[in-house]
């Protein structure tokens, strides 16, 4: 492929990331190509570039020295493009039906060329719309049970793992989940962001100190527990779907973490977008999170059975503590990533997006009481199906 002209870092503009694509050899030099920038994120800049008829496509997505959201007052680094690229190529290394196919890295430019998902919808998009998607929990438990198994110490002998875990260090933007998820929420902070009328619910979570002990506890774990390659931001915003299909994108977040912490996050946003749906689709959406469970915890133990490189794996009763502490975890974890959701810095639209403000300061003041119920009970809540009675 051809060298791009320019050289060093610079934002792309859709004029200079149309050459980019060209200079790549993605297409002729005469093809008549649209361009344009779909990036809905807080971090980057995303191109869909393709032919007039869209006969072929490639989505080029570019770091931003500074994270949208806020401004050049929060830098970030660029190298996050190249953890985002490295994470997606070793998660295809497993699962390659789940990601989206990377054509081309960049690391100077911070540049990540893959393939069009275009034909596919948002997950948040779409549950909020009230869609349904069958197949979800399965591709969903696949992906997690196959990506934490097999870069853990369970499926990669020890210099394997270390080594992994060398190559993802990824502190800026661990800090950010560090402080967003785990910190700013349960203290009165600058970054967080809530409706006024929600003040005195909000005061009552900074002021409850076994909220606070239980959130540090589990803050303690994302700092040290570094049991797999995580994802580090799987919410719904995160998932594309069709019908029959589903793709995991965006691992810029990845780094060596508790295996708990990517099943929560997920679980987080499901209940989410529960929170803001009429009654009769509770149900729905809890199925979501208990076939994820059940499919996640099967081809886990498969895996273990099949490819455990751990001498204790043949002990009786190790899978069932490890299953369970995972599971306790994701609860705990679930209930941060709420309280973030609703109390903190960046919110999502299934709440955001409720026009009704009497019905959005309830869905809103559920999701607090929720999230403090699952930090709180995540050792008595030993089952998918017990979220039924939260």
């Amino acid at each position: 492929m051809a060298i791009v002209k320019q050289s060093g870092y610079y934002p792309l503009t859709e004029n200079s990331a149309v050459e980019l694509a060209r200079s790549l050899g993605f297409f002729d030099e005469n093809e008549e190509l649209l361009c344009s920038e779909i990036g809905d994120g807080n971090l980057n800049y995303v191109f869909r570039i393709g032919s007039r008829l869209y006969e072929k496509s490639v989505i080029i997505k570019q770091a931003l020295p500074y994270a949208k959201v806020v401004g050049e007052s929060m830098p970030l680094t660029l190298k996050r493009a190249q953890i985002e690229s490295c994470a997606l190529k070793k998660f295809s290394e497993f699962t390659p039906e789940s990601v989206p196919q990377v054509l081309y890295t960049d690391e100077e430019l911070a540049v990540t060329v893959m393939e069009d998902l275009s034909d596919y919808k948002i997950l948040r998009k779409g549950l909020i719309e009230g869609e349904a998607y069958p197949l979800l929990p399965k591709h969903v438990g696949t992906y997690l049970a196959k990506t934490l198994f097999f870069t853990s110490d369970f499926g990669l002998n020890g210099k394997e793992k270390k080594e992994l875990v060398g190559r993802f260090i990824n502190p800026e933007l661990c800090k950010i989940t560090e402080d967003l998820v785990f910190t700013d929420p349960f203290y009165d902070h600058d970054s967080n962001n809530f409706e006024e009328e929600l003040r005195e619910k909000v005061e009552a979570l900074w002021n409850d100190h076994v909220v606070r002990l239980e959130a540090g506890k589990l803050k303690r774990k994302f700092l040290t527990q570094a049991d797999a390659l995580l994802h580090g931001d799987l919410h719904t915003g995160s998932i594309f779907v069709k019908k029959d299909d589903t793709k995991i994108i965006d691992p810029e977040f990845a780094f060596y973490g508790p295996i708990g912490f990517d099943i929560g996050q997920f679980f987080a946003n499901i209940l989410l977008n529960s929170l803001s749906r009429p009654k009769e689709d509770h149900a729905g959406r809890l199925k979501i999170i208990t076939e994820t469970w059940n499919v996640f915890s099967s081809e886990f133990t498969e895996l273990w059975l099949a490819h455990n490189q751990e001498t204790y794996s043949t002990t009786a009763g190790y899978l069932d503590h490890i299953l369970g502490e995972i599971f306790e975890d994701s609860i705990g974890f679930a209930g941060c990533e709420i309280i973030r959701r609703t109390v903190g810095l960046s919110h999502v639209a299934d709440l955001d997006g409720i026009e009704d403000q009497t019905k959005r300061l309830k869905a809103k003041t559920e999701a607090i009481d929720l999230g403090r119920r699952l930090i709180l009970q995540r050792k008595v809540i030993k089952g998918p199906e017990q979220l039924a009675l939260y």
